[in-house]
């Protein structure tokens, strides 16, 4: 696979797969505003964290760089009080190259993940 402006390609004989770079960070940032101790993703312009809720732009913390057949993340996010920082930094890691490895099939060479603040708890919300 190789990347030319701002895809991942794949080709065979049967054509062309490209995966837009925006869908990696979509899947990882899904990942890790999944996992327990993540408040949301961090982003540095207006210091507003995002959601899995549907809002525009939530792979706003999630910054992808492709070279040739590795791919490098770095995930910004808020951790929750109560949580040990390098526990969920660690686990949002695997998550996040789990994620990209089982929906687009690559390798992921580098996650670096960068925890920028905590907050409270995210309040449980009632059936």
């Amino acid at each position: 696979m190789a990347e030319s402006k701002g895809y991942i390609r794949s080709s065979d004989e049967k054509g062309s797969i490209n995966i837009c770079q925006n869908v990696v960070a979509v899947i990882a940032a899904a990942a890790a505003v999944d996992v327990d101790g993540v408040h949301g993703l961090y982003q540095s312009p207006g210091r507003e964290l995002t959601t899995v809720s549907g809002k525009k732009g939530i792979s706003r913390g999630v910054k992808v760089s492709i070279d040739g057949d590795n791919i490098a993340l770095d995930v910004s996010f808020i951790a929750e009080l109560g949580y040990s920082v390098s526990e969920v930094g660690a686990v949002v890691q695997k998550a996040v190259i789990t994620a990209i490895e089982e929906a687009i099939g690559i390798k992921v060479s580098t996650v670096n993940i960068h925890i920028c603040g905590v907050s409270l708890k995210k309040a449980k919300q009632q059936v």
